[in-house]
């Protein structure tokens, strides 16, 4: 843990080496993911909902919109690296969509279950891809870099934990 609020768990840092425990582990951590979010924001009323999570930061109900959003990107990398050579990702503005009013005012019960199919389907598909399909690569749109499956997984293995972090670290600011 750390004392910013941006990076409650730090930034990602992926293993210098790569073995199949930790693939595992963070096949894991993408399946309890959706579990964890709604245990995360479980009991929350609308005000702290609308309670950004740092000064000049998204709101809780924002992070919980942008789990989906974001991971549905991930998910649709991993299909097309699976089935194209080395194609380019799909990129968005992540700070535009979390300005749209479905993300601002949006109830959460919606993105949760939607972060819980996404994260089932996601799953069957990890658990089923062979070692070798995790070095399977893909152009990152923002900056051209060729990444492989695992680092991506390895990534949101990371994002999850680490907006879920972000609401927890809130609550236990705010005695929630």
């Amino acid at each position: 843990m750390t004392d910013d609020p941006r990076y409650p768990i730090g930034r990602y840092m992926p293993p210098e080496t790569l073995d199949a425990a930790t693939l595992r582990d963070w096949i894991h951590a993408v399946r309890q993911t959706p579990g964890r979010v709604r245990t995360a924001v479980e009991g929350l009323d609308a005000s702290q909902l609308d309670t950004p999570y740092r000064d000049g930061g998204w709101t809780v109900r924002q992070v919980v919109h942008h789990l989906p959003d974001s991971h549905m990107h991930s998910y649709l990398r991993f299909k097309w690296a699976l089935t194209e050579s080395t194609p380019v990702g799909t990129s968005y503005d992540e700070a535009s969509w979390a300005a749209l009013p479905d993300s601002v005012r949006g109830p959460v019960e919606p993105s949760l279950a939607l972060l819980a199919a996404l994260h089932e389907r996601w799953v069957l598909l990890l658990e089923t891809m062979a070692p070798d399909d995790f070095e399977r690569r893909f152009v990152h749109p923002r900056n051209g870099a060729e990444r492989s499956l695992a680092w991506l997984l390895g990534l949101y293995a990371w994002h999850g934990a680490h907006h879920t972090a972000q609401i927890t670290a809130l609550r236990d600011r705010k005695g929630w």
